[in-house]
């Protein structure tokens, strides 16, 4: 295997949860060398969330092993001198220095931006926030739930008319927003080796969420008429919603957008009274009376299982899709055969199957997966690296400045 495209890159993550620290996990995939740093005790709240209300019950601690991955761990006590003044050293070794930390802290901790360039000029600093760097809520703490999905109006949006707004899934905004972030640092990157000059990456929760709502949005901003929409797509048009055959599967027409492949949708359903019914003559016929057309579709998809339909719709090569169930994931060939998941290399990795960003580049490998480390795991590896001798980290251990190993939940 030639050398990861990452080598030699060091990264500080000094940040908690999922978009941040799942942003350095990509860096290390492709081979960067990332320093997770962890308040002692119980360190990232990440490593806690397989085990939260609302996420799958399982023994193995699953999303510690998918954004943990690949890192290394030291226990800094913040609040004591020493633990600054460490996390001072290693934002002066870095050359990637990423922190969603709310800005009274970095304030307190004097780890802003400006202060870190002064000592580390080149520095790329990745800074996420819940609402953005500038206004009054800069400040304001909040996960994705909050910031992404509600504040977006993705939330408003994504419900049945007449329904209470739905939650979202954990950790359904931070994820994209990672990429975001890891493009941000990549770019930053380049212009680096082309200028010689640090930058300040930053990007919200917010911004990504209107990002991901942008076709709406942009709309709402460009002025349209959102009441009229919202009256629109009240009853969604008859490819746009979904149906549900005998066995309690639901089936997906989108991709079916000429008159041409309606017709042969018609056909091999045996609907071909709803081709001479006036109310279908046309498209726009159709979508006037999609109402009563989605009804009548309804009644003869729930007449077969969505086994037998697909192999109808397959036969007359009709783009109907089967909605999936996030069970089959671990066994759908197409998430296999393109490693959208992977086997880990690493027996120590609890997981059997393991899920890869959604970034591949050819000729860059990632590389082979470690476990994600125990809580301070690192620490004393770390201090050596930064110079310090035995006596003086013995020392920082006792004063509570600094954590080592903590068991790795499982």
């Amino acid at each position: 295997m030639s050398e990861p495209l990452f080598a030699g890159l060091k990264v500080v993550d000094a940040a908690s949860v999922i978009a941040a620290p799942a942003a350095a996990m990509m860096l290390a995939d492709f081979g960067a060398d990332v320093i997770k740093i962890e308040k002692p005790g119980r360190g990232d709240m990440l490593r806690i969330l397989s085990n939260m209300p609302g996420t799958p019950e399982e023994c193995r601690n699953y999303m510690w092993d998918m954004d943990g991955r690949n890192k290394r761990s030291i226990a800094l006590n913040l609040k004591t001198e020493h633990g600054k003044q460490i996390l001072h050293e290693l934002a002066d070794w870095c050359d990637v220095f990423i922190t969603n930390m709310p800005y009274p802290s970095r304030i307190e901790f004097n780890a802003t931006y400006e202060d870190l360039k002064v000592t580390n000029p080149t520095i790329v600093y990745a800074s996420l926030t819940a609402y953005g760097e500038l206004g009054e809520e800069r400040d304001r703490k909040a996960f994705d739930q909050l910031a992404y999905w509600a504040r977006s109006g993705l939330m408003d949006l994504m419900r049945e008319p007449g329904t209470k707004p739905t939650q979202g899934l954990p950790g359904m905004g931070d994820h994209p927003t990672a990429v975001a972030i890891y493009a941000g640092i990549v770019t930053a990157l380049l212009k680096r080796e082309r200028t010689g000059e640090g930058s300040f990456v930053q990007t919200s929760l917010l911004a990504n969420g209107l990002w991901s709502n942008a076709a709406i949005a942009q709309g709402a901003m460009a002025g349209a008429d959102m009441e009229r929409y919202r009256d629109a797509t009240e009853v969604p048009g008859v490819t746009m919603q979904g149906y549900q055959a005998k066995d309690g599967r639901w089936l997906q027409l989108n991709m079916i957008r000429t008159e041409q492949m309606l017709s042969i949708l018609f056909t091999v359903m045996g609907a071909e009274g709803l081709l001479v019914d006036p109310r279908f003559a046309s498209m726009r016929d159709m979508y006037r009376n999609r109402r009563e057309a989605g009804e009548a579709i309804q009644a003869i998809i729930e007449t077969r299982t969505s086994g037998e339909w697909m192999e109808l719709f397959e036969e007359a090569e009709l783009p109907v899709n089967l909605m999936a169930v996030v069970e089959e994931s671990a066994k759908d060939a197409q998430v296999l055969e393109n490693r959208i998941a992977m086997v880990p290399n690493e027996n120590s990795v609890g997981v059997p199957l393991l899920l890869n960003h959604p970034l591949q580049v050819s000729g860059v490998e990632h590389v082979p997966t470690t476990a994600p480390p125990g809580l301070g795991e690192h620490s004393k590896e770390i201090l050596r690296e930064l110079g310090y001798d035995q006596n003086s980290i013995e020392e920082l251990i006792e004063t509570g400045a600094v954590a080592t190993l903590s068991p790795n939940p499982s």
